[in-house]
């Protein structure tokens, strides 16, 4: 990286309502995905793999989970100047209070970034499943003589007012305007039915970013969030420009993969992502040894499938299946399946999630549904089938049709 010493911040501290209930104990940072991980192990690998490995994760609410996981998971040697070290609301400034948005979440944090006295800090979101490689961002940003740079990659507009709009000057890179999720929001040239979209990432010169925060922290008006107020702000001081993610590369990525980014912030697209998964070519490769999805597995045993009789076999398709799952003598089909999850006989799971430790009973069946840890469902009840039902036994339904049971419930006939 050209000799400059980068920090990596991950923002782990959001609420994460949309995707409720399975946030209702924990942080949306700490939610499980794909099986074996949590939705913080992409952003945090990204930038392992990428060479960035003085990472603070600033977290907030809910966080016990999330502490817990990246300090038993992400222990990086101390002694080499590595670290991946949790970083909860320090309440450093203005009395005991709550971040009020991202940028003030670093601003209390900027006397860890000044003890480490980096040349660059990478900002990273904690809620996006993709890959990329920190290095090449950080090239560019330093080729333009930048501020900022943006990490941004384009989406139909349709889908573009939940995330903060870039328009690049007639350069390509330098940012003319941003719109934090505008109403209507503006086609990109050549592309009218698309519009050029933040991920969440930035790349920032230290000095640059100190001063922003402090003017920010200034503003009574502002939101101190980077998206909303940071980054506009060095809009109009011309200092932010715009990498566009699709020319990012990774060792071992397959051409299917190039521009995969989904935000998980939201029930039905951590659920889409999830059937991204289980597609016979997934547009997010689980399985590139070249840049893996770092995570700890604990020592549960190989996934098991059994039957009770020659008409009743254990059988998973087009499915995901962790370590530690039985299916037994149920029909498993497009869905992803935690460790120590148990199927039995002549139950049905189709398109499904179903985090660790959740039980599908006898003639059961489960579809369209995500099921939280520890979730039992008695021999013949049904979840996913009925929304009608599923909502008046107080079960969430998503805008799209997904049932969500929340941790450790009991689904009765």
């Amino acid at each position: 990286m050209g000799g400059k010493r980068v920090l990596g911040l991950v923002l782990a501290g959001g609420v994460g309502r949309r995707l409720g209930p399975l946030t209702a104990d924990r942080a949306k940072s700490a939610v499980p995905f794909g099986g074996l991980y949590r939705v913080v192990d992409f952003a945090l690998s990204n930038l392992v793999n990428g060479g960035i490995r003085r990472i603070y994760v600033l977290t907030q609410y809910k966080s016990h989970s999330l502490n817990k996981h990246i300090t038993t998971t992400w222990r990086l040697s101390s002694l080499l100047d590595n670290y991946v070290t949790p970083v909860p609301a320090q309440q450093r400034l203005g009395g005991p209070r709550w971040q009020t948005g991202s940028a003030d979440a670093i601003f209390e944090s900027l006397n860890l970034i000044r003890s480490d006295r980096p040349d660059i800090v990478v900002v990273v979101g904690a809620d996006h499943v993709y890959r990329m490689d920190p290095r090449q961002m950080i090239e560019a940003h330093v080729g333009w003589g930048a501020g900022a740079t943006v990490a941004a990659i384009p989406v139909p507009r349709t889908e573009a007012a939940d995330f903060g709009v870039v328009q690049a000057a007639s350069d390509g890179h330098r940012i003319e305007r941003f719109l934090e999720k505008p109403s209507h929001p503006p086609g990109r040239p050549g592309q009218p039915d698309e519009a050029l979209v933040s991920m969440g990432n930035y790349v920032f010169d230290t000095d640059v970013l100190a001063e922003a925060l402090h003017k920010d922290a200034a503003d009574e008006s502002s939101g101190h969030s980077i998206g909303g107020d940071v980054i506009p702000r060095l809009v109009r001081e011309r200092a932010a420009h715009v990498y566009d993610f699709r020319q990012n590369t990774v060792p071992g990525a397959e051409p299917r993969d190039a521009g995969y980014w989904r935000e998980v912030g939201t029930i039905d697209s951590y659920f889409d992502a999830h059937m991204d998964l289980c597609a016979v070519h997934p547009g997010f490769n689980l399985y590139n040894r070249q840049w893996p999805i770092l995570t700890y597995v604990p020592p549960w045993p190989p996934a098991k499938f059994v039957h009770d009789n020659d008409s009743q076999l254990g059988r998973a398709v087009d499915s995901v299946v962790s370590n530690g799952v039985i299916v037994s003598g149920g029909l498993v089909s497009n869905s992803v399946l935690s460790p120590g999850v148990r199927v039995d006989s002549w139950s049905l799971v189709n398109r499904a999630v179903i985090l660790h430790y959740a039980r599908v009973g006898r003639h059961a069946v489960v579809e369209n549904a995500i099921l939280d840890k520890n979730v039992v469902v008695e021999e013949g009840a049904t979840v996913g089938v009925d929304k009608d039902r599923d909502r008046a036994r107080g079960f969430t339904v998503s805008s799209g049709g997904i049932t969500v049971v929340g941790k450790g419930q009991v689904v009765a006939p």
